[in-house]
């Protein structure tokens, strides 16, 4: 089976990671925004976004390429600030169609977020998200920024792709 990693990216976390999986594991890498790829090539995909504003950042390319992916094996990644758990799951619930996600692995992947790269606008908003968290650790992470990279965080990613290469079922 042959696949291929499309992602999104905006501060450039998910960007990192693609690159990390695509060294890894030998396929091609495709931002979403400037891909030329055909997705009908592809027996499976890799499919990497940034969470921003509690929203997947790729969710309207998901959708737009539902009819080419929907049958596709697909590995989810996503980058944010927030652990595994049940609020990343409402978010991702919010964003994508449920048949889509019941079939997806998806694998949390932490990212960094560095307050002086930020727009004006993103900094405003995660000083009002900060004042409104209950959680004081996420309130100054917001607030202070955080870097959660981790390159072997990718590992469970790197094994679902050698089992689709090697024996052809998605486990």
């Amino acid at each position: 089976m042959n696949g291929a990693i499309f992602f999104s990216t905006k501060y450039g976390s998910t960007a990192q990671y693609a690159q990390w999986i695509g060294e890894a594991t030998g396929l091609p890498i495709f931002n979403i925004k400037d891909a030329n790829a055909d997705l009908l090539e592809y027996d499976f995909l890799i499919l990497g976004s940034p969470i921003i504003y509690h929203k997947v950042h790729n969710w309207k390319w998901v959708r737009a390429n539902l009819a080419e992916i929907e049958e596709k094996p697909i590995i989810f990644f996503t980058v944010s600030g927030a652990p595994a758990g049940q609020k990343l799951d409402a978010w991702i619930a919010d964003s994508l169609p449920q048949h889509l996600i019941s079939k997806m692995h998806h694998v949390v992947l932490r990212g960094r977020q560095n307050p002086k790269e930020l727009s004006w606008w993103d900094r405003l908003m995660l000083i009002i998200g900060s004042m409104k968290n209950p959680d004081p650790v996420a309130s100054k992470e917001e607030l202070e920024g955080f870097d959660f990279m981790d390159k072997s965080s990718i590992g469970p990613i790197v094994k679902w792709v050698r089992q689709l290469q090697l024996s052809n079922m998605f486990i």
